[in-house]
Protein backbone atom coordinates (compact mmCIF):
# COMPACT_ATOMS: atom_id res chain seq x y z
CA UNK A 1 0.00 0.00 0.00
CA UNK A 2 1.16 3.25 -1.18
CA UNK A 3 1.84 6.31 1.19
CA UNK A 4 -0.79 7.75 -0.40
CA UNK A 5 -3.52 5.34 0.15
CA UNK A 6 -2.82 5.23 3.36
CA UNK A 7 -3.33 9.02 3.54
CA UNK A 8 -6.13 8.39 1.77
CA UNK A 9 -7.58 5.84 4.31
CA UNK A 10 -7.17 8.09 7.34
CA UNK A 11 -9.62 10.57 5.35
CA UNK A 12 -11.97 8.71 4.53
CA UNK A 13 -12.15 7.29 8.19
CA UNK A 14 -11.84 10.91 9.73
CA UNK A 15 -14.79 11.97 7.46
CA UNK A 16 -16.91 9.16 8.43
CA UNK A 17 -15.71 10.18 12.58
CA UNK A 18 -17.11 13.69 11.16
CA UNK A 19 -20.44 11.98 9.90
CA UNK A 20 -21.31 10.12 13.32
CA UNK A 21 -20.48 13.50 14.99
CA UNK A 22 -22.67 15.36 12.91
CA UNK A 23 -25.60 12.24 13.89
CA UNK A 24 -25.29 12.94 17.58
CA UNK A 25 -25.04 16.53 17.46
CA UNK A 26 -28.23 17.01 15.23
CA UNK A 27 -29.96 14.05 16.99
CA UNK A 28 -32.08 17.24 18.20
CA UNK A 29 -32.85 18.80 15.32
CA UNK A 30 -35.78 16.15 14.78
CA UNK A 31 -36.25 14.59 18.17
CA UNK A 32 -35.78 17.77 20.65
CA UNK A 33 -39.31 18.52 20.46
CA UNK A 34 -40.70 15.50 20.75
CA UNK A 35 -38.76 14.12 23.85
CA UNK A 36 -39.62 17.66 25.42
CA UNK A 37 -43.35 16.72 24.85
CA UNK A 38 -43.01 13.20 25.95
CA UNK A 39 -44.77 11.96 22.86
CA UNK A 40 -41.86 9.38 22.82
CA UNK A 41 -39.24 8.21 24.87
CA UNK A 42 -35.62 9.43 24.68
CA UNK A 43 -34.66 5.95 23.54
CA UNK A 44 -37.60 5.50 21.34
CA UNK A 45 -37.63 8.27 19.91
CA UNK A 46 -33.68 8.59 18.92
CA UNK A 47 -33.67 4.82 17.56
CA UNK A 48 -36.34 5.93 15.11
CA UNK A 49 -34.41 8.85 14.08
CA UNK A 50 -31.13 6.97 13.34
CA UNK A 51 -33.68 4.35 11.21
CA UNK A 52 -34.43 7.28 9.14
CA UNK A 53 -31.43 8.91 8.85
CA UNK A 54 -30.41 5.74 7.20
CA UNK A 55 -32.85 5.70 4.82
CA UNK A 56 -33.00 9.34 3.88
CA UNK A 57 -29.33 9.47 2.97
CA UNK A 58 -29.99 7.22 -0.08
CA UNK A 59 -33.16 9.43 -1.69
CA UNK A 60 -30.76 12.03 -3.19
CA UNK A 61 -27.03 13.12 -4.11
CA UNK A 62 -27.74 16.91 -4.57
CA UNK A 63 -26.15 18.36 -1.50
CA UNK A 64 -23.10 15.58 -2.00
CA UNK A 65 -22.29 16.98 -4.88
CA UNK A 66 -22.21 20.65 -3.79
CA UNK A 67 -19.69 19.27 -1.41
CA UNK A 68 -17.57 17.83 -4.64
CA UNK A 69 -17.81 20.65 -6.55
CA UNK A 70 -19.47 24.10 -5.31
CA UNK A 71 -16.94 24.65 -2.16
CA UNK A 72 -12.88 23.82 -2.83
CA UNK A 73 -11.59 23.86 -6.73
CA UNK A 74 -9.15 20.99 -6.42
CA UNK A 75 -10.37 19.55 -9.87
CA UNK A 76 -11.46 20.42 -13.05
CA UNK A 77 -14.94 19.13 -14.67
CA UNK A 78 -13.29 15.97 -16.19
CA UNK A 79 -11.97 15.28 -12.29
CA UNK A 80 -8.84 15.73 -13.57
CA UNK A 81 -6.94 18.61 -10.72
CA UNK A 82 -6.63 21.81 -11.49
CA UNK A 83 -4.09 23.82 -12.48
CA UNK A 84 -1.64 25.28 -11.08
CA UNK A 85 -2.78 22.97 -8.25
CA UNK A 86 -1.70 20.10 -9.71
CA UNK A 87 1.92 21.20 -8.41
CA UNK A 88 0.92 20.11 -4.87
CA UNK A 89 0.39 16.78 -5.97
CA UNK A 90 -2.19 14.22 -4.22
CA UNK A 91 -0.98 13.75 -0.75
CA UNK A 92 -0.82 17.55 -0.28
CA UNK A 93 -4.78 17.90 -1.39
CA UNK A 94 -5.97 15.13 1.22
CA UNK A 95 -3.86 16.71 3.76
CA UNK A 96 -5.95 19.78 2.97
CA UNK A 97 -9.13 17.72 3.43
CA UNK A 98 -7.87 15.96 6.32
CA UNK A 99 -7.43 18.92 8.43
CA UNK A 100 -10.70 20.49 7.22
CA UNK A 101 -12.14 17.61 8.81
CA UNK A 102 -10.78 17.74 11.98
CA UNK A 103 -11.45 21.25 12.04
CA UNK A 104 -15.17 20.21 11.95
CA UNK A 105 -15.55 17.59 14.48
CA UNK A 106 -13.80 19.57 17.12
CA UNK A 107 -15.70 22.52 16.63
CA UNK A 108 -18.69 20.04 16.77
CA UNK A 109 -17.29 18.28 20.19
CA UNK A 110 -16.39 21.68 21.77
CA UNK A 111 -20.16 22.84 20.77
CA UNK A 112 -21.59 19.65 21.99
CA UNK A 113 -19.99 20.01 25.21
CA UNK A 114 -21.48 23.23 25.96
CA UNK A 115 -24.85 22.30 24.79
CA UNK A 116 -25.07 24.47 21.96
CA UNK A 117 -27.06 23.70 18.71
CA UNK A 118 -24.33 24.79 16.29
CA UNK A 119 -24.09 24.18 12.95
CA UNK A 120 -22.29 20.68 12.04
CA UNK A 121 -22.85 21.70 8.34
CA UNK A 122 -20.58 25.12 8.59
CA UNK A 123 -17.93 23.57 10.92
CA UNK A 124 -17.57 21.09 8.18
CA UNK A 125 -17.34 23.97 5.57
CA UNK A 126 -15.45 26.03 7.61
CA UNK A 127 -12.88 23.64 8.18
CA UNK A 128 -12.62 23.22 4.27
CA UNK A 129 -12.27 26.63 3.91
CA UNK A 130 -9.94 27.15 6.13
CA UNK A 131 -7.37 24.76 5.09
CA UNK A 132 -8.18 25.52 1.44
CA UNK A 133 -7.04 28.80 2.26
CA UNK A 134 -4.01 27.78 4.67
CA UNK A 135 -2.34 25.50 1.52
CA UNK A 136 -4.11 27.38 -1.41
CA UNK A 137 -4.50 30.81 -1.27
CA UNK A 138 -7.84 32.18 -1.22
CA UNK A 139 -8.05 31.55 -4.91
CA UNK A 140 -8.53 27.89 -3.85
CA UNK A 141 -12.20 28.58 -2.63
CA UNK A 142 -14.88 28.41 -4.65
CA UNK A 143 -16.79 31.87 -3.55
CA UNK A 144 -19.44 32.38 -6.19
CA UNK A 145 -19.15 29.49 -8.92
CA UNK A 146 -18.67 31.01 -11.81
CA UNK A 147 -20.11 34.17 -11.30
CA UNK A 148 -22.95 33.59 -13.86
CA UNK A 149 -25.32 32.86 -10.94
CA UNK A 150 -25.69 32.35 -7.15
CA UNK A 151 -23.30 29.45 -6.82
CA UNK A 152 -20.07 28.31 -4.88
CA UNK A 153 -19.93 29.57 -0.76
CA UNK A 154 -21.92 32.25 -1.15
CA UNK A 155 -24.83 31.12 -3.16
CA UNK A 156 -24.84 27.27 -1.73
CA UNK A 157 -23.99 28.13 1.86
CA UNK A 158 -23.99 31.40 3.01
CA UNK A 159 -27.14 32.38 1.90
CA UNK A 160 -29.04 29.39 2.71
CA UNK A 161 -27.87 30.14 6.23
CA UNK A 162 -29.33 33.36 6.63
CA UNK A 163 -32.68 32.39 4.95
CA UNK A 164 -33.26 29.15 6.31
CA UNK A 165 -33.80 29.77 9.83
CA UNK A 166 -35.63 33.13 9.00
CA UNK A 167 -38.54 31.28 6.52
CA UNK A 168 -38.26 28.26 9.07
CA UNK A 169 -39.35 30.12 12.06
CA UNK A 170 -41.90 32.55 9.91
CA UNK A 171 -43.37 29.04 8.81
CA UNK A 172 -43.46 27.86 12.47
CA UNK A 173 -45.10 30.90 13.78
CA UNK A 174 -47.91 31.00 11.21
CA UNK A 175 -48.79 26.98 11.76
CA UNK A 176 -48.57 27.40 15.63
CA UNK A 177 -50.78 30.76 15.98
CA UNK A 178 -53.33 28.65 13.68
CA UNK A 179 -53.65 25.26 15.19
CA UNK A 180 -53.76 27.12 18.72
CA UNK A 181 -56.70 29.37 16.83
CA UNK A 182 -58.40 26.08 15.36
CA UNK A 183 -58.55 24.22 18.54
CA UNK A 184 -59.18 26.89 21.37
CA UNK A 185 -62.92 24.93 21.67
CA UNK A 186 -61.24 21.84 21.72
CA UNK A 187 -60.73 20.15 25.27
CA UNK A 188 -56.91 19.73 26.26
CA UNK A 189 -56.10 15.98 26.59
CA UNK A 190 -58.11 15.38 23.08
CA UNK A 191 -56.17 18.13 21.13
CA UNK A 192 -52.53 16.99 23.23
CA UNK A 193 -53.15 13.52 22.40
CA UNK A 194 -53.88 13.89 18.61
CA UNK A 195 -50.69 16.85 18.19
CA UNK A 196 -48.46 13.64 19.68
CA UNK A 197 -49.11 11.84 17.04
CA UNK A 198 -48.40 14.21 14.71
CA UNK A 199 -45.33 15.91 16.46
CA UNK A 200 -43.86 11.44 15.66
CA UNK A 201 -45.02 11.94 12.25
CA UNK A 202 -43.64 15.02 11.61
CA UNK A 203 -40.25 14.11 13.71
CA UNK A 204 -39.91 11.27 11.45
CA UNK A 205 -39.70 13.44 8.26
CA UNK A 206 -37.55 15.59 9.89
CA UNK A 207 -34.78 12.70 10.34
CA UNK A 208 -35.54 11.42 6.67
CA UNK A 209 -35.02 15.05 5.78
CA UNK A 210 -31.57 15.44 7.61
CA UNK A 211 -30.58 12.23 6.17
CA UNK A 212 -30.98 13.62 2.93
CA UNK A 213 -29.24 16.42 3.83
CA UNK A 214 -26.56 15.90 6.06
CA UNK A 215 -25.19 12.59 5.43
CA UNK A 216 -24.82 13.74 1.92
CA UNK A 217 -22.07 16.60 2.90
CA UNK A 218 -19.60 13.55 4.06
CA UNK A 219 -20.60 11.59 0.66
CA UNK A 220 -19.10 14.69 -0.96
CA UNK A 221 -16.37 15.44 1.07
CA UNK A 222 -15.05 11.54 0.77
CA UNK A 223 -15.67 11.74 -2.76
CA UNK A 224 -13.89 15.00 -2.86
CA UNK A 225 -10.99 12.77 -1.13
CA UNK A 226 -11.04 10.35 -3.89
CA UNK A 227 -11.29 12.85 -6.79
CA UNK A 228 -7.99 14.36 -5.21
CA UNK A 229 -6.04 11.04 -4.57
CA UNK A 230 -6.76 10.17 -8.21
CA UNK A 231 -9.04 7.21 -7.25
CA UNK A 232 -12.40 8.84 -8.67
CA UNK A 233 -12.53 11.25 -11.81
CA UNK A 234 -16.70 11.23 -12.06
CA UNK A 235 -17.81 15.04 -10.57
CA UNK A 236 -21.22 13.89 -11.41
CA UNK A 237 -21.78 10.68 -9.19
CA UNK A 238 -21.03 9.02 -5.54
CA UNK A 239 -19.18 5.70 -5.38
CA UNK A 240 -21.94 3.51 -4.02
CA UNK A 241 -19.42 2.28 -0.89
CA UNK A 242 -19.26 6.01 0.11
CA UNK A 243 -22.98 6.57 0.44
CA UNK A 244 -23.35 2.91 2.19
CA UNK A 245 -21.12 3.84 4.75
CA UNK A 246 -21.87 7.70 5.16
CA UNK A 247 -25.44 6.72 5.93
CA UNK A 248 -24.41 3.72 8.49
CA UNK A 249 -22.16 6.34 10.32
CA UNK A 250 -25.00 9.34 10.65
CA UNK A 251 -27.49 6.86 12.10
CA UNK A 252 -25.06 4.97 14.28
CA UNK A 253 -23.97 8.61 15.42
CA UNK A 254 -28.09 9.92 15.63
CA UNK A 255 -28.75 6.37 17.49
CA UNK A 256 -26.27 7.50 20.34
CA UNK A 257 -28.33 10.91 20.73
CA UNK A 258 -26.46 14.57 21.92
CA UNK A 259 -28.79 14.75 24.80
CA UNK A 260 -26.85 17.61 26.00
CA UNK A 261 -27.99 19.62 22.74
CA UNK A 262 -31.62 17.63 22.98
CA UNK A 263 -31.80 19.62 25.93
CA UNK A 264 -30.99 22.88 25.32
CA UNK A 265 -32.89 22.70 22.35
CA UNK A 266 -36.04 21.07 23.78
CA UNK A 267 -35.92 22.57 27.12
CA UNK A 268 -33.66 25.48 26.86
CA UNK A 269 -35.60 28.28 23.98
CA UNK A 270 -39.61 27.44 25.32
CA UNK A 271 -41.50 25.08 26.95
CA UNK A 272 -43.41 23.28 24.31
CA UNK A 273 -46.88 22.27 23.72
CA UNK A 274 -47.58 19.28 21.41
CA UNK A 275 -49.55 21.73 18.77
CA UNK A 276 -45.98 23.80 19.03
CA UNK A 277 -43.47 21.04 18.46
CA UNK A 278 -45.78 19.76 15.56
CA UNK A 279 -45.80 22.70 14.10
CA UNK A 280 -41.72 23.34 14.60
CA UNK A 281 -40.90 20.21 13.11
CA UNK A 282 -43.42 20.40 10.22
CA UNK A 283 -41.61 23.76 8.69
CA UNK A 284 -38.37 22.01 9.10
CA UNK A 285 -39.11 19.16 7.20
CA UNK A 286 -40.51 21.54 4.73
CA UNK A 287 -37.68 23.54 4.28
CA UNK A 288 -34.92 20.71 4.54
CA UNK A 289 -36.44 19.06 1.53
CA UNK A 290 -36.84 21.81 -0.42
CA UNK A 291 -33.49 22.70 0.21
CA UNK A 292 -32.24 19.37 -0.52
CA UNK A 293 -33.84 18.90 -3.29
CA UNK A 294 -32.45 22.60 -4.67
CA UNK A 295 -29.18 21.26 -3.72
CA UNK A 296 -28.50 23.67 -0.69
CA UNK A 297 -26.06 22.79 1.92
CA UNK A 298 -27.99 24.40 4.70
CA UNK A 299 -27.78 23.72 8.59
CA UNK A 300 -30.56 21.92 9.41
CA UNK A 301 -29.75 22.79 12.87
CA UNK A 302 -30.31 26.28 12.19
CA UNK A 303 -33.74 25.24 10.45
CA UNK A 304 -34.78 23.27 13.58
CA UNK A 305 -33.58 26.27 16.03
CA UNK A 306 -35.65 28.90 13.70
CA UNK A 307 -39.02 26.43 13.90
CA UNK A 308 -38.77 26.37 17.53
CA UNK A 309 -38.36 30.06 18.30
CA UNK A 310 -41.19 29.97 15.52
CA UNK A 311 -43.70 28.27 17.47
CA UNK A 312 -42.83 30.07 20.36
CA UNK A 313 -43.44 33.30 19.23
CA UNK A 314 -46.68 32.41 17.56
CA UNK A 315 -48.06 30.59 20.84
CA UNK A 316 -50.06 33.45 22.42
CA UNK A 317 -48.18 34.20 25.94
CA UNK A 318 -45.76 31.83 25.71
CA UNK A 319 -42.22 32.69 27.41
CA UNK A 320 -38.92 32.29 24.78
CA UNK A 321 -35.89 32.54 26.76
CA UNK A 322 -34.26 34.97 24.55
CA UNK A 323 -30.31 34.83 26.35
CA UNK A 324 -30.20 31.52 25.39
CA UNK A 325 -30.88 32.32 21.78
CA UNK A 326 -28.98 35.15 21.96
CA UNK A 327 -25.67 32.37 23.02
CA UNK A 328 -26.89 30.45 19.95
CA UNK A 329 -26.99 32.93 17.52
CA UNK A 330 -23.45 33.98 18.69
CA UNK A 331 -22.09 29.99 17.93
CA UNK A 332 -23.79 30.69 14.54
CA UNK A 333 -21.34 33.60 13.47
CA UNK A 334 -18.16 31.90 14.89
CA UNK A 335 -18.76 28.29 13.65
CA UNK A 336 -17.28 28.94 10.25
CA UNK A 337 -14.33 31.57 11.05
CA UNK A 338 -13.32 29.16 14.15
CA UNK A 339 -13.83 26.10 12.43
CA UNK A 340 -12.09 27.73 9.61
CA UNK A 341 -9.37 28.67 12.17
CA UNK A 342 -8.72 25.01 13.76
CA UNK A 343 -8.68 23.83 10.13
CA UNK A 344 -5.95 26.18 8.87
CA UNK A 345 -3.83 24.79 12.07
CA UNK A 346 -4.37 21.06 11.29
CA UNK A 347 -3.31 21.88 7.74
CA UNK A 348 0.00 24.08 9.00
CA UNK A 349 0.81 21.60 11.62
CA UNK A 350 0.08 18.59 8.71
CA UNK A 351 2.55 20.25 5.93
CA UNK A 352 4.97 21.07 8.54
CA UNK A 353 5.79 17.77 9.60
CA UNK A 354 5.12 15.86 6.17
CA UNK A 355 3.93 13.62 4.51
CA UNK A 356 2.37 10.67 6.35
CA UNK A 357 4.05 11.29 9.46
CA UNK A 358 1.97 15.26 8.97
CA UNK A 359 -1.41 13.68 8.61
CA UNK A 360 -0.58 10.87 11.55
CA UNK A 361 0.10 14.16 13.35
CA UNK A 362 -3.30 15.63 12.71
CA UNK A 363 -5.39 12.54 13.70
CA UNK A 364 -3.33 12.06 16.97
CA UNK A 365 -4.14 15.71 17.92
CA UNK A 366 -7.98 15.32 16.64
CA UNK A 367 -8.12 12.09 19.08
CA UNK A 368 -6.17 13.82 22.20
CA UNK A 369 -8.73 16.45 21.89
CA UNK A 370 -11.97 14.53 21.42
CA UNK A 371 -10.55 12.29 24.96
CA UNK A 372 -10.33 15.71 26.64
CA UNK A 373 -13.61 17.20 26.19
CA UNK A 374 -15.30 13.27 26.77
CA UNK A 375 -13.77 13.20 29.81
CA UNK A 376 -14.86 17.00 30.27
CA UNK A 377 -18.37 15.84 29.77
CA UNK A 378 -18.52 12.99 32.66
CA UNK A 379 -18.28 15.90 35.13
CA UNK A 380 -21.79 17.13 34.42
CA UNK A 381 -23.96 14.47 32.54
CA UNK A 382 -26.94 14.85 30.79
CA UNK A 383 -28.55 11.82 28.97
CA UNK A 384 -31.63 10.03 28.24
CA UNK A 385 -32.37 9.70 32.43
CA UNK A 386 -32.59 13.47 33.09
CA UNK A 387 -32.95 15.26 28.96
CA UNK A 388 -36.23 16.07 30.13
CA UNK A 389 -36.09 17.66 34.09
CA UNK A 390 -37.26 21.03 34.19
CA UNK A 391 -34.72 23.52 32.64
CA UNK A 392 -33.08 24.64 36.00
CA UNK A 393 -32.91 21.05 37.37
CA UNK A 394 -29.63 20.65 35.26
CA UNK A 395 -27.86 23.72 34.35
CA UNK A 396 -25.40 23.10 31.25
CA UNK A 397 -22.91 25.41 30.41
CA UNK A 398 -24.86 27.22 27.97
CA UNK A 399 -27.53 28.66 30.56
CA UNK A 400 -24.51 30.38 31.95
CA UNK A 401 -24.41 29.21 35.63
CA UNK A 402 -21.96 26.42 37.03
CA UNK A 403 -23.37 22.42 35.54
CA UNK A 404 -25.23 20.52 38.41
CA UNK A 405 -27.30 17.61 38.63
CA UNK A 406 -30.50 16.63 40.44
CA UNK A 407 -30.21 14.95 43.56
CA UNK A 408 -31.59 11.58 41.83
CA UNK A 409 -29.74 11.89 38.94
CA UNK A 410 -26.43 12.51 40.86
CA UNK A 411 -27.26 9.48 43.25
CA UNK A 412 -26.87 6.99 40.01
Amino acid sequence: MTQTSVILALVVVTALAFDFTNGFHDTANAMATTIATRALSPKTAVALSGLLNLVGAFLSVQVALTVTNAVVKIQNSDGTPKEPLTTHGGEALLMIVLAGLVGGIIWNLATWLLGLPSSSSHALFGGLIGATVAGLGWAGVNWNGDGSKLDGVVGKVLLPAVMSPVIAGLVAAAGTWIIFRMTAGIALRYAERGFKWGQIGSASLVSLAHGTNDAQKTMGVITLALIASGHWTDTGSIPFWVKVACALAIALGTYLGGWRIIRTLGKGLVDIAPAQGMAAQSASAAVILASSHLGFALSTTHVATGSVLGSGVGRPAAEVRWRVAGRMVLAWLITLPAAGVVGALMWWIGDLVGGLAGALTVVALLVGAATGMWLRSRRIRVDHSNVNDDWDAVVPPVAGAPGRLPATAAAS
